[in-house]
């Protein structure tokens, strides 16, 4: 008996490394880079604040009107990333992401683009929009964009009478109603795809890297009519955002929009019609900025394919980790105004 249990123990110890080798890959796949060992050596998982990690809930993306006379917004402190791109007439429109939230009032909509659709794909969301241009159309149809669309889905959408706006400012939407629609139209509520960041619980410090730039104030021009910037929130490890120098604050709670990443990536774009709709040069490669907790680094970006998620990597090549909280990813027109600043000593 004595000898079996000293052939045992080592059986014993490997098969705990095979569990613990597992259970780290398994979190690592997971976007869940923050385990940490207790006494026993077993796995200790942080849970993430802004997204739930383990959840195969589908993500919604819904599409944000930006032009200044439909300000302020309605829901966007639950959405945990927000893209904001140009549109014709130098305004931009936002699409906002939403995973596990019952938000009671979104927006307001307004209409598809076609680019916009690659970033709805990459995070596999269904897409929440009030009408489209022809070509995104389309695109709609061609790649099978699970959506709900204001012009034939009325009743996932209401109009605001109480504003004092134009019509189109006025169409709003929520998380109840998306999710009825998503049964009525049986499109899959679940998904497999990786969350496109890939999350830290602990806070990211850039500030001991050797590219690291100061990053208190951020200025982002996207056209005469539209610029986006911050103010990084020292007490509270976050970035107040304004659009063209206000304050980019919410309809329901009055609350100013802070962010805890953002990621800038200048993209060529081109009119293409007598409407000045645009293309976004947006499949291939280039370099950009993450900015999290008072600092910035270089960093590059690429996206192989229209449902590819994007890839964001830092210089030594590496994909990058983002502090948990709310991201805003700025695509901004290439050669347009860029300014990083650190505040006067």
């Amino acid at each position: 008996m004595a000898k079996r249990k000293k052939r045992k123990k080592p059986i014993t110890i490997l098969l705990i490394i095979i569990l613990l080798i597992a259970a780290i890959y398994y979190i690592s796949d997971r976007n869940l880079l923050n385990q940490s060992f207790d006494l026993k050596g077993e796995v200790q998982i942080k849970k993430l604040n802004i997204v739930n990690q383990f959840s195969k809930t589908r993500p919604v993306a819904v599409m944000i009107n930006n032009n200044h006379s439909a300000w302020p917004h309605a829901g966007l402190e639950d959405a945990y990333i927000t893209y904001e791109i140009i549109a014709e007439g130098g305004i931009t429109r936002l699409m906002a992401i939403f995973k596990d939230k019952q938000t009671e009032k979104i927006g307001s909509v307004r209409s598809s683009r076609p680019y916009y659709l690659d970033y709805a794909l990459e995070n596999d969301a269904i897409y929440v929009h009030f009408g489209w241009s022809e070509d995104a159309k389309a695109d709609i149809k061609a790649l099978g964009v699970d959506n709900i669309n204001g012009l034939t889905d009325e009743n996932a959408f209401w109009r605001d009478k109480t504003l004092k706006k134009a019509l189109e400012h006025t169409a709003f939407t929520s998380m109840e109603r998306i999710n009825k629609y998503i049964e009525t139209k049986g499109y899959r509520n679940e998904t497999n795809k990786k969350l496109l960041l890939k999350y830290s619980a602990d806070e990211i410090d850039l500030s001991n890297r050797e590219d690291a730039i100061k990053a208190d104030k951020i200025y982002l021009r996207y056209s005469k009519y539209t610029s986006s910037s911050y103010e990084y929130d020292s007490e509270n490890k976050n970035y107040k955002r304004f659009m063209s120098s206000k304050a980019h604050t919410d309809a329901i709670t009055g609350n100013q929009y802070t962010y805890k990443n953002i990621i800038i990536t200048p993209i060529k774009n081109r009119s293409y019609d007598n409407y000045g709709r645009q293309k976004l040069d947006n499949i291939g490669q280039g370099e950009g900025y993450y900015v999290t907790n008072g600092y910035a680094i270089p960093i590059t970006w690429s996206k192989d394919s229209r449902n590819s998620q994007t890839v964001y990597k830092d210089k030594n090549n590496k994909e990058i980790i983002v502090s948990d909280g709310r991201t805003f990813i700025q695509i901004t027109p290439l050669g347009e105004e860029i300014k990083i600043e650190g505040n006067e000593q």
